[in-house]
Formats: structure tokens, C-alpha cells, sequence
């Protein structure tokens, strides 16, 4: 558990270096951080790539539900309660550097540090903000809008910084799963979006900023 003698530490600090109940870990393109129904005793810190949080219904029907990038935390239902499970399961769509920290020390170093509680209190509303926005994208908006705005958030448009138009490999299955539609739909709008000049594809996906039109303007607009 986290030092009280070394209370002292701020966020930025605790996040970048490993210590006593937390080390880097290094996870590679298509593992697992963690299952669905594992043991939920520790969370992660995404420091460098990028990875997919992903649902098995009891059907055996699989779901890709969140995107992750770095500076976000994964396995936050851990914190929860002694003896939770993880309700999902995290995997890397890229290499990954992450922080795994122990429940334990989590919560230590949120005790003493407000700084680090606020950082993470954040996270936490940004996070809650993002599932809301993505369920009213699912009710009301069409799936060639879902597409766009899926394509846009892995590029990180929206964000600080310059955005990463080169996004990491991704399938038309897994966008499908995430969009609510079919593959055949995704490709035909990854066409579309292509013909018009949205994005360039050959293996690897380049978004450009002009994909917002979708977003913005009715799809028929785009005709």
C-alpha cells in the first residue's frame, strides 16, 4: 500500500514510475490485460498504445464497447468493492506500456493526494460523459454518423495536440461490432467515405478532418 511517509509524490509522479504496489507492464497487440469475470484487484494506466474494452453476452455474442488511448484508466471496477470481477475484458489493438497499480495502493494514493483524487475523479466524469454520448449516438444517430464519429475518436480529433490521422489497425468486423451494423454496411460506408475523400485506406486507416461533414450535415448532403 502507498507510503504515507512519501505522501508527498504528485500524480504526475506516481503515474510514470513503478514502486512499491504498482509496475510498468508491457502487453503485446492482440493479449489481454484482463478477462471478463476475472478477479478485479488491480487497475491499469494506459501510458503508450492503444486497446479495446470488449463484452461476451451470455449467448456467446461478443461486443466491442470502448476504444482506449493512452492517459486513461482500464479495470476502474476494481476499486469498487473487495472481491469485484471485471465486467469486460481489455485487450491491446497495439502494443501497450501501461502502470498496473494493486487496489491497495490505488486507494492509498487517492486518500492522501487530492491532487491525484481530482486527476482521477476527472477521468471518471470524462469516461461517464463518453459512454452517454455514445449511447445517445447509438439511439438517434444512423450508422454511417456512428461510423464517422468511431473513425474521428480514434484519431483523437477533438482532442489536444496535433490528431492522430493514422489510426491503429482495426478491422471492419470489430467497427461493425461497435457501430451496431453489419460488415457489408461498414465497407460500403468506408467507400463511400474513401470515394469522398474522408480517409485513405490500404491495409492502414488515415483519417482526414473533412470526415466531420458526415457528422455535421445530413448524409445526403454527402450524395
Amino acid at each position: 500500500m502507498h507510503d504515507a511517509r512519501n505522501s508527498s509524490i504528485d500524480a504526475a509522479t506516481f503515474l510514470v514510475e513503478a514502486g512499491l504496489g504498482r509496475r510498468i507492464v508491457h502487453i503485446k497487440a492482440k493479449t489481454t490485460f484482463f478477462l471478463q469475470g476475472n478477479p478485479a484487484d488491480c487497475i491499469f494506466y494506459l501510458k503508450k498504445g492503444r486497446a479495446k474494452l470488449t463484452v461476451v453476452s451470455q449467448r456467446g455474442k461478443e461486443a466491442t464497447i470502448m476504444l482506449l488511448g493512452p492517459g486513461e484508466f482500464v479495470g476502474e471496477e476494481s476499486l469498487a468493492s473487495v472481491g469485484a470481477v471485471h465486467m469486460a475484458t481489455a485487450s491491446a489493438l497495439t502494443p501497450c506500456t501501461a502502470l498496473k497499480i494493486d487496489r491497495a495502493e490505488m486507494l492509498g494514493i487517492m486518500h492522501e493526494e487530492r491532487r491525484f483524487s481530482d486527476l482521477f475523479l476527472t477521468f471518471l466524469l470524462s469516461r461517464s460523459m463518453r459512454v452517454q454520448a455514445d449511447l445517445v449516438d447509438q439511439l438517434f444517430n444512423s450508422s454511417e454518423k456512428r461510423l464517422a464519429r468511431i473513425l474521428l475518436l480514434m484519431a483523437e480529433y477533438g482532442k489536444p495536440g496535433d490528431p492522430e490521422s493514422l489510426i491503429p489497425k482495426i478491422t471492419q468486423e470489430t467497427l461493425a461490432e461497435m457501430v451496431g451494423t453489419t460488415r457489408s454496411r461498414v465497407s460500403f460506408f468506408m467507400n463511400r467515405f474513401r470515394n469522398l475523400g474522408f480517409i485513405e485506406y490500404n491495409g492502414r486507416i488515415r483519417v482526414h478532418k473533412s470526415l466531420l461533414n458526415v457528422i455535421l450535415h445530413d448524409s445526403d448532403a454527402l450524395h
